[in-house]
C-alpha cells in the first residue's frame, strides 16, 4: 500500500499538443505514454489538438500518437519534461494510414486484419465527381445496385454492395457519418446527394462482413464517412458550373471560442440532366432525368477539459427529381439531429456515447408506359406514395488497454424505426396521360382528357427494432503478431406489421388486406477471428474467419414499387439473411513508396433476399396485367473471388495506382420455390472490374488526375434473360451478338487544379471524356451519365 501511494505521488501531468503539417489542432487523436514493460497510458486529444497524462516524474517514455489518416508517430522522451510536446503528424502511405472503422478502434492499416481502403481528401479533390457515389468507384470493391450515378437516379436503387454480396436497392453495408449511422431507415438505401462533399476528410471502407462489430446493416462492409474537424477561423467556398446546366456550390465554415467550436457546411446543386432511356427507344414521354438538392448541417462541440469532449449536430436536407419521363417525380425532406460525449475515464479507459433520431419524408410516383414496346407516347399513373419515416438510436463503447497487450473494447447499440407506405393506386385499364400539360399537349404526346382513377387505397408499414451488444480483444503477443476475436449478440423485432387494402369503388378491403401481419423477431450470433503476422518490415500475411445476418428492411417487407415495367411486391414474411465466410491476404512493400495487397474472398450467404420473377397468375391476382417480381428468401447464394492493388508514388509528383476484383457471384439454392435459378449469376455483379489512376502534382504548375474504370459484362435480372435489342447496341457502338446482360465498358475522367494565388484555387472536369454509353437497366434500355465537363473556383479564408 506503501509504495502504491509513493508511485501515485511521484506521478507529474504530460502536457502536449498534436497537429498536422499545416500546424492545424489534430482533435481526437490517440496518444499512448509507454513507461515500461506492461505500463500503458493512454490520453484523447482535444479540440485544439491538447492532451495531458500522469506519468512518472522520471525514467524514459515512448510517446505514440495515433489519428486517422496520417501516419503513426512516435516519440522518445526523457530529462527535462517541461513545457508542451509539440508533435506533428504526417500524411500517411497507405500501410502507414491509421483507421478508426475496421476494429472500432485506432489501428494501422497494416495492422489491421481486414481488406480496408482509404479514400482521401486529396482523392475527392483529384476528381471531376459531383457527388461522392462516383468519387468511391474508383474503388472496385465498391457499387451500387445500378451502375447509374445518383446524380439521375432514383435514390431507392443506391444500396451499397462491397464485393457483390447481395446487390439490390437495399444496402449490405453500413455507411455511417462520423460514426452516425447514415442509410435510409426505411429501405436501406443511400442519398449520396446528403455527403458534405466540401467538408469530407476522408473516408474508410472495409470490405469483409463487420456485423460481429456493427450488427445487421454491415452483413457486406462499412463506409464511414469522416468530415474535417472544426478549425480557427476559417471558410472554403467551392462554386462550379457545368454542362446541362449544372451550377454547384459547396461551404464549410469553422471557428472556436475557448472551449467551444462550431461548424457549418451547405450544398447546393441543381441541373437540366439528360434523358437517359437509348435514343433508338425513346419515345415523346421520355425526357431528363434531374436533380435539385439542398443539403445543410450545423454542428457545435464543447470540450471544458481535456479529458470531456461533447458535440451535437442538426442538419436539413430536401431533394426534388425527374426520373426521365414526364410527370414521374419523386421529392424527399430529411431532418436529422445526433450528439454524443467522448470521456476519458479515470483509469485512462475510453467511454464514447452517441444518440440520432432521423424524421424523413419521401414521395414517389411511378408511371406505367402502356405502349412501351412501340412509340412509348402513352402512360398512365400506376402508384402514388408517401412514405413517412421515424427513427431513433443510440450506441456507447469503452475501450481499455490491459498490460501494453490486449487493447479490450466492449459497446452496446439500440436502433428504432417506424414506417409506412402510404399508397394510391390507380385502375391499369386507363391508357392516357395523367395531368394536363400547360399550355397545351406536347408534340407527338397522346394526351387524353380522362383522369386517372384511383382504384386501391393502401397503408402497409410497420415497426423495426434491433438492439446489440458486442466485446472485441486485439491481443499483440509479440510485435510480429496480431490476434483480433470479436462477437457481437442481435436482437431484432418487426411488429405492427400491417397491409391495409381497400378498393375505393366499393369501400370494402381488397382480397390482400391484411389488418395484422405476424411478428417476426430472432436471436443472432455473429462472430469474427482474425490473425495478422508480420513476416518483415515489408510483408505481412493475414486471415479471418467472418460471420454475419441482415434482417429485411421496412421496404422489402412492405413497400411495392416498378421499375420500367416491372413491378416488385414486397413479402411480410421474409426471414433474415445470413453469411458465414472467410478471407486471407498478403500486404507487401517491396521498395520505398511501393505497396501491393492481395485479398482472397469466399462468402456464403443463406436465405438471401432477391426480386425474384412471377408467374402471369402471380401478377394478375394483384391487378398487374404482365411483369412482375416478389421479395422472396432464396436457398443460397456465393460470392468469391479475389481482389488486388497496387500503389506506386514517384518522388512527390507522380502517383499511380490500379486495382482489379474478380467476383464469382452465383445462386447454389434457389430454395423450394426457385429451383431454376441454381447457377445463375446473381444480378447486378460484374465478373470483371478494374480501376486506374496516374495523378501528377506540382504546386508551381498544376494537379492533373486522369482515371479509367472498367466493368464487364452484368446480368440485369434474376433468370439471366433481359437483354438489349441489337439495335439498341449498335447505335451505341457495341457488338450486337452479345446476348443477355448489359455489356461491359470502360469509362475515363480527367481533372486539373491550379492554384493561382495562395488559397485560390481554379479546376476543370470531365467525367466519361470519351462520351462512352453504359446501359443500366433493360425494357427500356437506359443508359448512364454522359460526358459531363465542369469548372470552378476554390477560395478559402483563414484568420489567426
Amino acid at each position: 500500500m506503501i509504495a502504491a501511494l509513493m508511485f501515485v505521488l511521484a506521478l507529474s501531468p504530460l502536457t502536449g499538443v498534436v497537429h498536422d503539417s499545416t500546424g492545424g489542432a489534430v482533435a481526437g487523436a490517440a496518444v499512448i505514454v509507454r513507461s515500461g514493460p506492461g505500463q500503458e497510458i493512454r490520453a484523447t486529444t482535444g479540440p485544439d489538438g491538447r492532451f495531458t497524462v500522469d506519468v512518472p516524474e522520471t525514467g524514459e517514455l515512448t510517446v505514440i500518437v495515433r489519428a486517422g489518416g496520417f501516419a503513426e508517430k512516435t516519440e522518445q522522451v526523457s530529462g527535462s519534461r517541461s513545457g508542451d510536446l509539440d508533435l506533428t503528424l504526417s500524411p500517411a502511405t497507405l500501410f502507414e494510414t491509421v483507421t478508426v472503422t475496421p476494429t472500432r478502434t485506432e489501428q494501422k492499416v497494416v495492422d489491421t486484419p481486414a481488406s480496408v481502403n482509404i479514400v482521401s481528401k486529396e482523392d475527392f479533390q483529384a476528381s471531376p465527381a459531383l457527388v461522392a457515389d462516383d468519387v468511391l468507384r474508383n474503388v472496385p470493391t465498391f457499387s451500387l445496385f445500378r451502375r447509374t450515378s445518383s446524380l439521375v437516379a432514383q435514390p431507392t436503387t443506391q444500396g451499397v454492395s462491397l464485393r457483390g454480396i447481395g446487390p439490390s436497392g437495399q444496402s449490405r453495408t453500413l455507411v455511417l457519418l462520423d460514426g452516425i449511422p447514415f442509410n435510409d431507415p426505411f429501405g436501406g438505401w443511400v442519398y449520396w446527394t446528403r455527403v458534405p462533399m466540401e467538408s469530407v476528410d476522408r473516408i474508410e471502407m472495409t470490405d469483409g462482413p463487420s456485423s460481429s462489430l456493427y450488427g445487421n446493416y454491415a452483413m457486406g462492409g462499412v463506409i464511414n464517412i469522416i468530415t474535417t474537424r472544426p478549425s480557427r477561423q476559417l471558410v472554403d467556398l467551392r462554386t462550379q458550373y457545368g454542362n446541362d446546366s449544372s451550377p454547384k456550390f459547396d461551404v464549410f465554415a469553422s471557428d472556436r471560442w475557448n472551449n467551444i467550436g462550431a461548424a457549418f457546411e451547405g450544398s447546393f446543386f441543381k441541373t437540366d440532366g439528360f434523358p437517359i432511356v437509348a435514343p433508338i427507344e425513346r419515345g415523346p414521354i421520355d425526357n431528363n432525368a434531374d436533380v435539385a438538392y439542398s443539403n445543410v448541417s450545423g454542428k457545435v462541440d464543447y470540450a471544458p477539459s481535456d479529458r470531456v469532449n461533447a458535440f451535437v449536430r442538426g442538419g436539413y436536407f430536401s431533394e426534388n427529381r425527374n426520373n426521365g419521363k414526364i410527370g414521374e417525380l419523386n421529392d424527399t425532406r430529411w431532418t436529422t439531429i445526433n450528439g454524443g460525449v467522448r470521456v476519458r475515464l479515470p483509469d485512462n479507459s475510453d467511454l464514447q456515447t452517441r444518440m440520432y433520431g432521423d424524421i424523413s419524408r419521401a414521395h414517389f410516383n411511378f408511371l406505367a408506359v402502356t405502349n412501351a414496346a412501340t412509340t412509348r407516347n402513352i402512360v398512365r399513373l400506376a402508384t402514388d406514395q408517401n412514405v413517412p419515416t421515424n427513427g431513433v438510436g443510440a450506441s456507447g463503447s469503452w475501450t481499455k488497454t490491459l498490460g501494453g497487450r490486449n487493447v479490450l473494447s466492449a459497446g452496446a447499440d439500440w436502433r428504432w424505426v417506424d414506417g409506412d407506405s402510404e399508397e394510391a393506386a390507380y385502375v391499369a385499364a386507363v391508357p392516357t396521360v395523367i395531368v394536363p400539360f400547360p399550355g397545351g399537349c406536347p408534340p407527338n404526346l397522346v394526351c387524353g382528357t380522362q383522369q386517372a382513377t384511383l382504384s386501391v387505397q393502401r397503408v402497409s408499414g410497420g415497426t423495426q427494432q434491433i438492439s446489440g451488444g458486442f466485446v472485441q480483444d486485439i491481443f499483440t503477443p509479440t510485435s510480429q503478431l496480431v490476434i483480433t476475436l470479436s462477437a457481437r449478440v442481435d436482437r431484432w423485432n418487426n411488429y405492427d406489421g400491417h397491409n391495409l387494402e381497400t378498393t375505393v369503388s366499393t369501400g370494402q378491403p381488397t382480397g390482400n388486406n391484411r389488418p395484422s401481419i405476424p411478428e417476426r423477431n430472432d436471436t443472432v450470433v455473429s462472430p469474427r477471428g482474425a490473425v495478422l503476422y508480420h513476416v518483415s518490415d515489408r510483408v505481412s500475411l493475414w486471415g479471418a474467419a467472418n460471420s454475419g445476418f441482415r434482417a429485411p428492411t421496412l421496404t422489402e417487407l412492405y413497400r411495392q414499387f416498378s421499375v420500367g415495367t416491372v413491378t416488385t411486391f414486397p413479402n411480410g414474411d421474409l426471414g433474415p439473411e445470413r453469411l458465414v465466410g472467410g478471407e486471407a491476404g498478403v500486404n507487401v512493400a517491396p521498395a520505398r513508396n511501393v505497396t501491393a495487397r492481395f485479398t482472397w474472398f469466399d462468402n456464403r450467404v443463406t436465405d438471401p433476399v432477391a426480386n425474384v420473377t412471377q408467374a402471369n397468375a402471380f401478377c394478375t391476382a394483384r391487378s398487374v396485367p404482365v411483369g412482375c417480381a416478389q421479395k422472396q428468401n432464396l436457398g443460397a447464394t456465393r460470392i468469391r473471388g479475389v481482389q488486388t492493388d497496387v500503389e506506386y508514388r514517384i518522388a512527390d509528383a507522380w502517383r499511380l495506382s490500379g486495382a482489379y476484383v474478380f467476383d464469382n457471384a452465383k445462386v447454389t439454392d434457389g430454395g423450394p420455390n426457385n429451383p431454376a435459378l441454381v447457377g445463375k449469376w446473381v444480378p447486378q455483379v460484374p465478373e470483371h472490374r478494374g480501376t486506374l489512376q496516374v495523378t501528377y502534382t506540382n504546386p508551381k504548375i498544376a494537379t492533373i488526375a486522369l482515371a479509367m474504370q472498367a466493368i464487364s459484362l452484368q446480368y440485369n435480372d434474376d433468370q439471366n434473360v433481359n437483354f438489349i435489342p441489337p439495335a439498341t447496341l449498335a447505335e451505341a457502338g457495341y457488338d450486337t451478338t452479345i446476348g443477355a446482360g448489359l455489356p461491359g465498358y470502360a469509362s475515363w475522367d480527367l481533372t486539373a487544379t491550379r492554384e493561382v494565388v495562395r488559397n485560390l484555387q481554379v479546376f476543370f472536369g470531365m467525367q466519361n471524356m470519351f462520351d462512352k454509353v453504359s446501359f443500366v437497366q433493360t425494357n427500356p434500355s437506359t443508359t448512364g451519365t454522359p460526358r459531363l465537363v465542369n469548372v470552378g473556383v476554390r477560395v478559402r479564408f483563414t484568420g489567426r
